[in-house]
Formats: structure tokens, sequence, C-alpha cells
């Protein structure tokens, strides 16, 4: 018996050859870390006022969480979250948690994707 079996590569979203539609990804991408960010700043802020004994801001943020790709309706986007520190020492459920509502902590699919898949 003769196997034929020839695999033909499909050509993916993250690929195409479409000017256009790479700018307006690179727009959304610049638009949803400006949006994560001021998000971020803006919970900072919150607890500004808040210190440490030592005179150190309680809240604060840095760096990133690793970068991760999510789906959207003009394909994947790779995006990183900011980070949000709460430096006082005391029990957990006392410390300030940081959870942005634009972009929960293990999304990997959009909303409106999410809507979209059980009507496909």
């Amino acid at each position: 018996m003769k196997n034929d079996t020839e695999i033909i590569a499909l050509r993916q979203h993250e690929f195409v050859d479409d000017p256009l539609t790479e700018i307006a990804r690179d727009g959304v991408r610049r638009m949803l870390a400006a949006a994560l960010r001021a998000e971020a700043d803006a919970f900072v802020d919150q607890y500004s006022q808040e210190a440490l004994p030592d005179g150190r801001q309680r809240v604060f943020r840095y760096w990133y969480g690793p970068e991760r790709s999510i789906q959207t309706g003009i394909g994947a986007l790779d995006v990183r979250r900011p980070k949000v520190r709460d430096r006082a020492a005391g029990p957990a459920d006392e410390n300030v948690r940081f959870s942005s509502a634009i972009l929960p902590k293990w999304a990997r699919r959009s909303r409106s994707l999410d809507a979209l898949l059980p009507v496909l």
C-alpha cells in the first residue's frame, strides 16, 4: 500500500501580507499597552498616601508579567500585564492585590471572540 500523504502549509493569520492589518494590529497593541499602564498607575495612585514606617510607598508598580498571546478579532496580539506589588508585611488576606479589568490574569481570548465561537 502506497502512502501519498502530502502536507500543505496553510496561511496563518499572524503572517498576513496585508500592510493595513499590520498597522491596525500594531496600533491596537500600543493602545492596549497604554491602557494597561494607565490602569495600573491609577490603582497605585489610589494607595499613594499610604506609606510604610520607613517612608517608602506601600503599593508600587514594577516591571511586567510574561508576554502572552491573546486571540482577538484581528488575530493574535502579544501583550504584557504591568505588575503591582504591596510591600506591607502581614497576612496575605490584608495585602492589596491588583487585578486588571481590561485583561484578566488568565485570559487567552477576547470576550467578543468567546461569544462568537459558539455561533460558528
